[in-house]
């Protein structure tokens, strides 16, 4: 057991530059990231970053396969870390913890070596309406590999499984039954000791993916009962690229390997059959991830104890944390939650009335404040909601309440910038062309900004120039497809071969985009369109390395979408 004391738990972590709130330079600009996506992945402290260089430093080898004195001591370091693992999740063998690259990883061995393996057509896979998509996708292969149905729990009015629909769902058609043990978007704990004792009446097989649950909660795997418990590292201040699948060992003795590969066989013969090794081992093919396994240790060497304290600092404080963060946003007018009540854990999803997610997300990135938009891959849950995605403050314990402060006044000042006011669709018949700016004038533009807040000003500025399409003319025919956002796009080509592209989007910043993008294509051949890089474009604005995965895939998608509708 540990105490928890905010200063000494929060200065362990390097890139927080142990600051209690944001700091400011001599203009008025942040210096140091409020980070509040930690359901996404955690900071990580400075003895899990040099565990893994004192390995690569020290005693870097190969584990298991040799007799020599750093292999030794890789082997019981890496060992150590398993049985550290077994002891954190109440595990009753070491030879129920299988090293994976994570969450996903884990699910998906569950699903290929036993499910794929056991299903028939008819049989029932029971899922929940706020799945991540990493426990949804692999059980809808396994669904079309082998005939079986999926069927959803549906959730109560403030984001929980509803267990009143249990007897229904969960029947003895039910093979598998899979479920969060807390949703990473809703932040509610859900019951799953009911669920897992439902599939256990009907002899389902359960497996709680326990990715959000495992900073917050002390997990006893045994007395859940469950079948498989599943989780990653690096949502616990661990390394990324690890995880954890905890089975029983009946289940997994019995399950055939995942992969094929060196350490996970016992004896190789091109005249006789190939025999596999004894757990863990059978599932760990290859060398592993051996620096992470290590450091994985050291995460939980941090965490375990306070999560084992009977005073429940750590908690209390999470806790105190999510009750300051909800009640600022509540008294925010715009702040719409998209369930009833507060969240169990810190994780708060919210959408403001009148602005895009990604603008918000996008702007607050420009004040230094971290956060998630999207659909936070639970695409379902959005369509359960009527939503199309909303924005995801999670919290962790090394967060302040001074940083909440300056978020919440982050937004308010994101709410009063002039630039950011509503413009309304074009009529009918109104000018529908794009703004006349060429390459030249946006490079003009861009070489005079500095940094990421004063580019992200002009592209939202250049969004307010793009004439909205009129409601007709976004449909399923001009939609691209690729782009988080919604956003739409027609042609039309004249007399001389030159291509003339409108479009319109949801979020103001992809309409700023947009025009950056038309600034390249508008008015050219088709052969001219194809010539475009448009990489070394977004290059020499600087604005590539700003844009996040999902929004230069959209960047990307608009573009593919333009160079199909010029054909040459």
């Amino acid at each position: 057991m540990k105490k928890f004391e905010l200063y000494h738990f929060r200065k362990q972590f390097p890139l927080l530059q142990n600051t209690s709130s944001p700091r400011h330079d001599k203009n008025g600009k942040h210096s140091a990231i409020v980070y509040f996506d930690n359901a996404a992945t955690t900071q990580k402290p400075q003895k899990v970053i040099d565990s893994q260089q004192d390995y690569y430093c020290h005693y870097n080898a190969n584990v298991h396969r040799a007799s020599h004195q750093l292999s030794s001591k890789a082997t019981f370091a890496f060992e150590n870390s398993r049985t550290l693992v077994q002891g954190f999740i109440g595990a009753h063998s070491i030879k129920e913890i299988i090293w994976t690259k994570g969450a996903t990883e884990s699910i998906n061995i569950v699903v290929q070596s036993m499910a794929r393996n056991t299903l028939r057509p008819g049989d029932e896979i029971v899922l929940c309406a706020s799945e991540h998509h990493a426990n949804i996708v692999p059980w809808q292969i396994v669904a079309q590999q082998t005939g079986a149905l999926i069927k959803i729990l549906p959730l109560t009015k403030q984001g929980y499984i509803d267990v009143t629909k249990l007897d229904n769902i969960i029947t003895d058609k039910t093979k598998f039954v899979a479920c969060a043990h807390i949703s990473n978007v809703l932040g509610r704990i859900n019951p799953v000791e009911k669920v897992i004792a439902k599939a256990k009446s009907v002899g389902a097989i359960s497996l709680i993916d326990g990715a959000q649950a495992v900073a917050h909660l002390a997990i006893d795997v045994e007395a859940l009962d469950c079948d498989f418990y599943v989780f990653s590292a690096h949502k616990m201040y661990g390394p990324t690229g690890i995880g954890v699948l905890y089975g029983k060992k009946e289940h997994l003795e019995a399950m055939p390997p995942y992969q094929g590969g060196g350490e996970m066989i016992k004896t190789v013969s091109f005249t006789q059959e190939t025999t596999f090794n004894s757990l863990p081992f059978k599932f760990e093919a290859g060398t592993p991830n051996i620096a992470a396994v290590i450091a994985f240790g050291e995460s939980i060497n941090l965490l375990a104890p306070y999560l084992a304290d009977i005073n429940k600092g750590y908690h209390l404080y999470e806790q105190e944390l999510l009750n300051y963060c909800y009640q600022a946003l509540a008294k925010i007018a715009q702040v719409n939650f998209i369930v009833e009540g507060i969240p169990d854990i810190g994780v708060i999803a919210f959408t403001l009335t009148g602005h895009h997610n990604h603008d918000v997300a996008t702007s607050l990135d420009t004040y230094g404040v971290a956060i998630r938009s999207g659909h936070h891959c639970a695409m379902p849950l959005m369509a359960n909601l009527n939503i199309d995605g909303c924005l995801r403050v999670s919290l962790a314990a090394y967060n302040t309440m001074a940083e909440i402060d300056y978020f919440i006044d982050s937004i308010n000042k994101f709410l009063l910038e002039p630039c950011l006011e509503q413009e309304n669709p074009v009529e009918k018949g109104q000018l529908t062309s794009t703004p006349t700016n060429d390459m030249a004038d946006i490079l003009t533009l861009f070489a005079k900004t500095k940094g990421w807040d004063s580019r992200h000003r002009e592209i939202m500025l250049l969004g307010k120039k793009l004439p909205r399409l009129e409601k007709a003319q976004r449909n399923d025919e001009t939609i691209i497809a690729g782009c988080e956002s919604l956003a739409w796009l027609s042609v039309e080509q004249d007399n001389q071969g030159l291509f003339s592209f409108t479009a319109d989007s949801d979020a103001k910043i992809i309409r700023g985009l947009l025009v950056i993008v038309f600034a390249a294509f508008n008015n050219k051949t088709a052969q001219k369109i194809h010539d475009v890089d448009i990489n070394d474009y977004f290059a020499e604005l600087g604005l590539m390395q700003h844009l996040s995965p999902s929004r230069g895939n959209g960047v990307l998608a608009i573009v593919d979408k333009i160079k199909l509708l010029a054909k040459p």
